[in-house]
């Protein structure tokens, strides 16, 4: 820019047929704007001035030429770069001085790139895999393993117990009956199928039942209601002479007196307690 009547704002000298700067809309021959106001290059420490190319970072300014790696001394005009103590370096030199390694591909972790912290061990993301699908894990929950990390999927098809009813991964909680593992809604009576989780169950040929299919299958029955026996919760019935009775059942059979703990008598198929046995022993 010129002008014949423009004078510098320092030394007042006239800018006709010169090139000036403004600084806040007043113009400035360029010697005085260079004193006043160019900054001075971090690297050669010389005046950069107003007519080169002022690169800056932080407060800190360096010519163009001078913008380079402080260890490589490549450019780093128009490049990616990464700052330590007021050091400029390229990306590469930055990460072999500074940057921590891959535990798993052993090479560095490239500033502001993506990366994985796992029990003071850093990973890159992409490094960071399920070790049966080789997935990236990412923000997912896994299971770690003999030092190695599983997505929960392949954890649970590799290493839960699978049901032994329907063959599918038990994941939580399931019952263990004769060293086998089960699903809890899997458990059941072999003879009605109702579920035996929380209930009482009898094993016969290595397979659960039910109370009540356990007592139709074992075929005893109590002599006085004709009702199946059980025989949880301990001794719950008597016997005599190849035939059962409830404990509740077992009675007279005359006056109909409990004979449980009492001494009792037999005539032909009926029990009676020692009374009713005696008067029919007279009537006889």
């Amino acid at each position: 820019m010129t002008s014949n009547q423009v004078e510098c704002q320092n030394c007042k000298g006239l800018l006709y047929g010169k090139k000036y700067a403004l600084k806040e809309n007043e113009p400035y021959c360029l010697p005085c704007y260079n004193k006043l106001f160019a900054n001075t290059c971090a690297e050669c420490k010389q005046i950069i001035e107003c007519d080169s190319k002022d690169l800056s970072y932080k407060g800190l300014h360096w010519h163009q030429d001078c913008f380079k790696c402080a260890k490589c001394k490549s450019s780093l005009v128009e490049k990616p770069f990464a700052a330590k103590d007021e050091i400029i370096l390229c990306t590469e030199c930055y990460s072999n001085e500074y940057s921590s390694k891959c535990f798993h591909c052993k090479k560095n972790i490239m500033p502001g790139s993506r990366k994985m912290e796992f029990e003071g061990k850093e990973f890159h993301e992409t490094c960071f895999v399920c070790q049966s699908c080789e997935k990236p894990i990412g923000t997912d929950p896994f299971i770690t393993k003999d030092n190695k990390h599983y997505c929960v999927p392949c954890f649970e098809k590799d290493f839960s117990p699978r049901c032994k009813a329907c063959q599918k991964p038990i994941t939580s909680g399931g019952i263990t009956f004769h060293d086998q593992p089960w699903h809890k809604d899997c458990f059941l009576c072999t003879g009605c199928k109702k579920e035996l989780f929380g209930e009482s169950f009898v094993s016969k040929d290595d397979d659960p039942y039910c109370q009540q299919c356990f007592a139709k299958l074992s075929g005893q029955k109590c002599d006085g209601c004709t009702k199946p026996i059980t025989v949880f919760g301990g001794p719950q019935y008597i016997a005599f002479q190849q035939r059962q009775w409830h404990i509740d059942c077992f009675k007279c059979g005359k006056c109909d007196v409990s004979l449980v703990g009492q001494g009792f008598l037999t005539y032909q198929d009926t029990i009676l307690c020692g009374k009713c046995g005696s008067n029919t022993e007279s009537e006889i």
